[in-house]
């Protein structure tokens, strides 16, 4: 299949798809209700929308095209609001959280949608352990060109997304040490990592052209890069995002995407180049692992300092640009974060150690969700 025509959008526009853990009000455990869910969904008018994911857990919300994080948020908070009120009425729960805590991934079902049921008999069990949960930042581009210098620039901030967003330090019952366990699953996917290194789209239509005739690729979705452009959107779609315990969260996340890609239009502060992925897999690791307590390797010159440093560099360069774009209310909360060393997969070990229970835990998080 021929490589869609990157169509244009509005430079930093927003679009944010946040992948969510259905839950029974029993045990906490994960719970198959995702097409009772989508049933009572599609009743009422929302902006955006709700589908089912891989396994019968899960449900994936996205929002429409978004001016600034304010936008996002209210448009998440209003898709919250109604998802919780669906949940009420089947006796469930929601909740945020990059990994369910102790659910068996054996027990879970596959959705009954042809595209899954083609990936599970292609990847066996790894689709049933694909039921974790992210956040994906779309950020709007003018053209082709611009949209893949947006993708390589964007790469060298991946280590921030990871660590800011972290909320999957818990699976299959056991603490992982990682922050982010969620993108230890995502690895284990064949066209996973990064994307090919290309500036111009007529390269990048090559390496499509030579995937597609090797029979591995069909579309762009096939593709489980940390970050990949999605033509049809004219965006570019962050993907190493854990979905947070909070629309407010995510909605920050996406204000602070935004910031950086208007800081990257209004000052061209660097070009990437090739050598700016020797310390990549480095740098995600770190940040997979420590979160905010991890190192970072400056890929231009080498310099290494405490992740939380660089995250609080980076957000000094924005301050303006989050002013210009509405993204100050964004930046205030995930600095707050970053300053005492806080986010959401610590707020899950802090529970976990004051109720040594994970169906608590993963009760309160329901709570937080819903915004109680």
């Amino acid at each position: 299949m021929a490589l869609e025509a990157f169509r244009p959008s509005q430079a930093l526009s927003l679009g944010v798809e946040l992948e969510l853990q259905l839950v029974n009000t029993h045990d906490y455990d994960l719970a198959p209700y995702a097409g009772n869910m989508l049933r009572l969904m599609e009743q009422i008018d929302l902006p955006g929308n709700v589908v089912p994911e891989m396994t019968s857990s899960m449900i994936e919300i996205s929002t429409d095209v978004c001016r600034d994080a304010g936008q996002v948020l209210g448009q998440l908070s209003d898709i919250r609001d109604a998802l919780v009120r669906c949940a009420d009425r089947l006796n469930i729960a929601v909740a945020g959280g990059g990994t369910h805590p102790f659910q068996q991934w054996h027990e879970q079902r596959i959705y009954d949608r042809p595209r899954f049921q083609e990936l599970s008999a292609l990847y066996g069990y790894l689709s049933k352990q694909f039921t974790i949960f992210g956040q994906h930042v779309h950020i709007g581009c003018p053209d082709a060109d611009s949209a893949l210098l947006m993708l390589h620039r964007m790469s060298r901030y991946i280590p921030h997304f990871i660590a800011l967003s972290a909320s999957s330090p818990y699976v299959q019952g056991q603490d992982t040490q990682f922050d982010s366990a969620r993108l230890n699953s995502v690895f284990a996917f064949p066209l996973s990592g990064r994307a090919p290194f290309a500036l111009q789209w007529s390269a990048f239509e090559t390496f499509y052209d030579k995937m597609t005739r090797t029979g591995v690729v069909k579309s762009m979705k096939d593709f489980y890069w940390d970050i990949r452009p999605k033509p049809e959107y004219g965006t570019i779609e962050i993907r190493v995002f854990d979905t947070p315990l909070s629309v407010e969260r995510a909605a920050a996340l996406a204000g602070y995407v935004q910031a950086l890609a208007a800081w990257f239009l209004a000052e061209q502060p660097f070009t990437p180049d090739e050598d700016d992925y020797l310390v990549y897999s480095t740098n995600r690791f770190h940040a997979c692992r420590f979160g905010l307590e991890g190192n970072y390797v400056d890929p231009g010159t080498g310099e290494q300092m405490p992740l939380r440093d660089h995250i609080l560099l980076t957000m000094h360069h924005l301050q303006r640009h989050a002013r210009q774009h509405g993204a100050s209310d964004a930046l205030h909360l995930l600095r707050a974060d970053v300053t005492r060393g806080h986010n959401d997969a610590r707020w899950l070990r802090e529970r976990q150690h004051r109720e040594q229970l994970l169906a608590e835990v993963s009760r309160q998080a329901t709570l937080k969700f819903r915004g109680a």
